[in-house]
């Protein structure tokens, strides 16, 4: 689901009957029936950034993998929901893009440790977030209060998530703490090789215009700097899954043949005939396009994918 805010509503909510059952099971549980600590996450893009900060010491699973799921309609199962209410630690995105986590912990045990990566948001930036900012601070607020749940693009707000989970593990396993620290610390320095990437893209290219068929890479835009100028009746109605007015797509489209845009951002997890069209009007043009996606491409980790995606980035702009 989509925060509350005008995002795509959830169809992930799991009965609170058979939510409650597991609970009861569950309940005080920091371990797997043979003791072993357990991390589940929501989507492996979670699950890998908490692989690096365990290591080989805690299991990790993830609830969504498959590449080709969108996570704000995932329906979770009564399995899922076990694996949930069983683990030691949860990490999850937050800000009602994987609302099928709270659905199940929210009828939970409530002293289970949980890491909320929207919540470690710089600046509490979720209060109200401007998704088509112009410029000016980059956590600025706007008239109608939208956020964007994509956070697994700042990386400052997944540093804060690895160093989050490797204090909550520290409590659950302190003959390891130190070691998840060390894990935590190096993960810092391999996401500062992202930043160096973009930090260049913004040195390059500042302000470059560029389009987006949904707002789904806000953050990383804004830490090269550059410049969303795609119409946002256009990315608001694809966000939510609604066909965009025949006027924003004509909006959409006339950057892209005009070449006002130096590159199109494209979500390859929603694509529908209206964004298939937009990314073939780019292909025309010339306007080079930069995919992303929600989830892990398969044999990535977090750093592989990030680094991939913006080198993607600074080589269209070249």
């Amino acid at each position: 689901m989509r925060a509350s805010s005008g995002f795509r509503a959830a169809t992930a909510a799991v009965g609170l009957s058979f939510a409650a059952a597991l609970t009861l099971t569950a309940c005080g549980s920091d371990t797997t029936g043979d003791g072993t600590l357990t991390v589940v996450t929501s989507t492996n893009v979670w699950g890998s950034v908490a692989q690096a900060v365990a290591g080989d010491k805690v299991d990790v699973t993830s609830i969504i993998t498959e590449p080709s799921s969108d996570p704000h309609s995932f329906e979770a199962s009564p399995t899922d929901a076990a694996k949930l209410t069983d683990a030691s630690l949860i990490v999850y995105n937050g800000g009602g893009y994987d609302h099928f986590v709270d659905d199940i912990i929210g009828t939970g045990n409530s002293d289970q440790l949980t890491v909320n990566a929207f919540d470690l948001l710089e600046g509490g930036a979720h209060a109200g977030e401007d998704e088509h900012s112009e410029g000016g601070d980059s956590h600025e607020g706007h008239d109608h209060g939208d956020v964007n749940e994509h956070v697994w693009f700042d990386v400052d707000t997944v540093d804060a998530t690895a160093q989050s989970i490797a204090d909550k593990l520290g409590q659950l396993d302190p003959d390891n703490a130190d070691a998840y620290k060390a894990n935590a610390a190096t993960f810092h320095g391999q996401l500062e090789q992202i930043s160096a990437i973009t930090d260049g893209i913004a040195a390059a290219h500042k302000d470059a215009p560029v389009a987006q068929t949904e707002p789904i890479a806000y953050y990383l835009l804004q830490s090269a700097g550059l410049k969303d100028v795609t119409p946002p009746d256009f990315t608001s109605a694809i966000e939510n899954g609604n066909d965009p007015a025949p006027a924003a797509i004509a909006a959409t489209r006339q950057l892209l043949t005009d070449k006002q845009v130096q590159a199109l951002v494209y979500n390859v997890q929603t694509q529908d005939r209206v964004t298939q069209d937009v990314r073939a009007t780019a292909e025309s043009a010339g306007i080079p396009v930069v995919e992303v996606t929600e989830t892990l491409p398969e044999g990535l980790d977090y750093i592989q994918w990030q680094t991939n995606t913006a080198e993607s980035l600074a080589a269209a702009l070249q």
